[in-house]
């Protein structure tokens, strides 16, 4: 098995900062590894505001919702109480109903931390039937 590369600020454009708070940190004061999901599920938030795409008013304006299906995580370095880190976001593919996102934290230029989350887009029913990506919201996700 070939070992990941640390990531590169280079392979992103948009980033969203965050303080390592206390309460995301192990008695040595080093991030607890959930806790990175978390950081990409932030920064996935300001990424798609950024876009303008608005997630909260996905099933009313499109009667889709997106569910993820699957998260990668690869750990490189350790994130501290109280640093100042940010982390990118970019769209790595989109499928007919399915959207990856690439993700990565850093300190400085350090990369810390590197992964991928994929989400499917599906109806907001009860049975949640996957359904193509709503061809606005591809477009502004980079493949319009």
């Amino acid at each position: 098995m070939t070992r990941p590369v640390p990531p590169s600020r280079s392979d992103f454009a948009f980033f969203h900062p965050l303080r390592v708070r206390w309460s995301e940190v192990d008695p040595q004061g080093i991030v607890f590894n959930p806790n990175y999901l978390m950081y990409a599920d932030v920064a996935l938030t300001e990424f798609w505001r950024e876009l303008g795409i608005d997630y909260a008013d996905m099933p009313r304006a499109h009667g889709v919702d997106t569910f993820m299906v699957n998260a990668q995580v690869d750990y490189f370095g350790s994130a501290l109480f109280d640093d100042e880190i940010e982390i990118g976001v970019r769209t790595e593919h989109l499928g007919r109903s399915s959207l990856v996102l690439a993700f990565a934290v850093f300190r400085g230029g350090d990369g810390l931390v590197s992964g991928s989350l994929t989400y499917v887009f599906a109806t907001t029913g009860p049975e949640r039937t996957p359904t193509p990506i709503p061809d606005d919201i591809r477009a502004r996700l980079g493949g319009g």
